[in-house]
């Protein structure tokens, strides 16, 4: 039986040590790669990686709709970005935007069939990609980079809304 080395500890370097690595180039470069590539895999269905993200979140709203404020705080953007976002989706006919019939001054966002059927075939190729990007671990530690990644996006909201 071969004898097992001691694992190694790795000493961290010092928070401004040019050699360390740092959480928001590691992040950047992460998102980058990763919106990239989706956006490559799925510009045959004429839709972005915003757009899917749209659908997804209006899936996930349930039948009845989704108001516009609401689709702007679950994906964290800022009111005109999704406004332009909506305008753009609803000229392509993937979505359909209605005042809503109780609050004039707001929006109620529903995806429309052709949008429900770009979006089924982007998310196989989402999860196929997100597969192959989380093949770098080991899958019994997959879930727990999950949470723990969750965990630190929930950090770095908390901290925005702290500024």
């Amino acid at each position: 039986m071969a004898k097992r080395e001691p694992a190694k500890t790795i000493q961290p370097l010092p928070v401004d040590a040019p050699a360390r690595r740092r959480l928001p180039i590691l992040l950047r470069h992460a998102w980058y790669g990763l919106n990239q590539a989706f956006r490559r895999r799925i510009t045959h269905l004429g839709i972005t990686p915003d757009q899917f993200t749209v659908m997804r979140t209006l899936l996930e709203g349930g039948d009845d709709g989704l108001m516009q404020r609401d689709l702007i705080k679950k994906m964290a953007s800022d009111p005109n970005t999704i406004a332009s976002l909506v305008d753009r989706m609803q000229r392509a006919g993937l979505l359909e935007r209605e005042t809503h019939e109780k609050d004039r001054r707001a929006n109620l966002l529903r995806l429309l069939p052709v949008g429900r059927k770009k979006y089924l075939e982007a998310r196989k190729i989402a999860l196929s990609l997100q597969a192959e990007i989380l093949s770098a671990l080991p899958e019994d530690k997959r879930e727990a980079f999950l949470e723990d990644l969750a965990q630190v996006a929930e950090n770095c909201r908390t901290a925005a809304e702290k500024s």
